[in-house]
């Protein structure tokens, strides 16, 4: 079957393309971390660069045990025999889906992954939508029904994904609606894919944290990995806790990846045990990029608001979700595409579309990632990282005026002025 290049990925390659031609760009498109590797994890990498032979396909013990040891701290029981590594959270989710078969239920909207993966396997995955306010899991009610109908039509269904906190909106679901979620995925007998690759950057470390595990363990499988909390990711590592209940998956999953990957780059691991061992610059590392990752996604919300969008407010990660169905009619276009690419096009502003994370086209509503604003060099971005007000930064605040300048010039009715002329002009053709 065709398939389409990430539309994260294209995006990025768009503004690419853009920066190179010497126009200038706003990148809020991709959700890379934007943020320099910690020297420690370079050390670690640099004494491991002799690894070169073939590991075991689950992983280093040595992995294993220190990602154990990361989840219990969490207050999960994890057996390092139960866990599986990869390259990456996402050929883990893969892989997973992969070993479960059958149809898998998506929160609507959720990470355009979830959705391309299921069409890779041959199926077409359900969007069940999220509640108001409450991203990355499937109203509960809404889940039974839609499960009941798919499977009256004969077809099977056997997972659910969750995010917490989520893609593209960065809210947190309340523990009452995942534990609700949970019961229905007892109910319907569904595995639980809990993808928590943003779990370390919740912003509010009191939060209550509503891990599926704690309601449903016997049937919820846990990923994650370094690429968003220690911006790893281009170093490819990510790990899949299953529980004892899952075993047998576990070694589907270990024979999918014995097929596809066959082991994880050993340098990569070696340097991923010492930093889920967390040692006290991992852990300040981590609390240092969370802080400028919510001050900044944060100071764009107020932004977006200001313009007249509606925007939940981001609880983690450095993500949020503008609504412009209020301003409909000033911005004379009919779709989340049309509105990217008028972005994209007039201002040189990358965002990417709601239709990309399982929305209906015609809503207005867009993934804003401010991930990419921290620096051009380690230098600057060092200096966001330490900064008291990493907002008031040079070159950060002037990323958030041009957005202001922009969202001013686009809701002043131009938008509409202009589908007016094309219009006009389409009709005299």
């Amino acid at each position: 079957m065709p398939v389409a290049i990430s539309a994260t990925l294209a995006a990025n390659e768009a503004l690419d393309h853009r920066r190179r031609a010497g126009l200038p760009v706003l990148p809020l498109a991709f959700g890379e971390a934007g943020l320099p590797v910690l020297p420690a994890l370079e050390r670690e990498l640099a004494t491991a660069a002799g690894r070169g032979a073939y590991g075991p396909v689950a992983g280093s013990t040595d992995l294993r045990n220190a990602a154990a040891g990361y989840w219990r701290r969490r207050g999960l029981p994890a057996d390092p025999g139960l866990i599986v590594a990869g390259p990456g959270s996402k050929p883990l989710l893969y892989g997973l889906l992969l070993a479960i078969g059958g149809g898998v239920v998506v929160p609507g909207p959720s990470w355009v992954s979830y959705a391309a993966q299921t069409r890779l396997m041959g199926a077409e995955p359900i969007f069940v939508p999220t509640p108001p306010g409450e991203g990355g899991v499937p109203d509960p009610e809404a889940l039974r029904e839609a499960v009941t109908i798919e499977r009256a039509a004969g077809r099977k269904v056997r997972c659910l994904v969750v995010t917490l906190p989520d893609n593209p909106t960065g809210t947190l679901a309340r523990p009452e609606t995942v534990r609700r979620v949970c019961e229905v995925a007892r109910e319907l007998d569904l595995i639980i894919i809990a993808d928590q690759i943003y779990r370390d950057l919740v912003f509010d470390p009191g939060t209550d944290y509503p891990c599926p595990s704690r309601y449903a363990p016997e049937r919820t499988v846990i990923t994650t990995a370094l690429s968003k909390n220690l911006a790893l990711g281009g170093w490819r590592i990510g790990v899949a806790l299953l529980p004892e209940a899952l075993r047998a998956l576990r070694d589907r999953l270990a024979g999918v990846a014995s097929e596809i990957w066959s082991s994880t780059s050993g340098p990569t691991q070696q340097a991923a045990a010492y930093a889920f061992a967390e040692p006290p610059e991992v852990v300040e590392r981590i609390a240092t990029s969370r802080r400028l990752h919510e001050t900044v996604v944060k100071a764009m919300t107020e932004r977006f608001t200001a313009a007249g969008a509606r925007v939940a407010r981001p609880e983690g990660g450095f993500y949020l979700y503008p609504d412009f169905e209020d301003l409909r009619d000033r911005l004379g276009v009919h779709t989340s595409a049309e509105l990217s690419a008028l972005l994209l096009d007039r201002y040189g502003v990358g965002v990417l579309p709601g239709s990309a994370f399982g929305e209906p086209p015609e809503a207005l509503r867009l993934r804003v990632a401010t991930s990419l604003l921290y620096g051009e060099t380690d230098e600057q971005r060092y200096a966001a990282l330490n900064a008291q007000d990493p907002a008031g930064l040079p070159w950060i605040a002037a990323s958030l005026d041009r957005a202001t300048e922009v969202l001013t010039d686009l809701t002043a009715g131009l938008g509409s002025a202009a589908c007016d002329e094309r219009e006009r002009v389409a009709v005299i053709a």
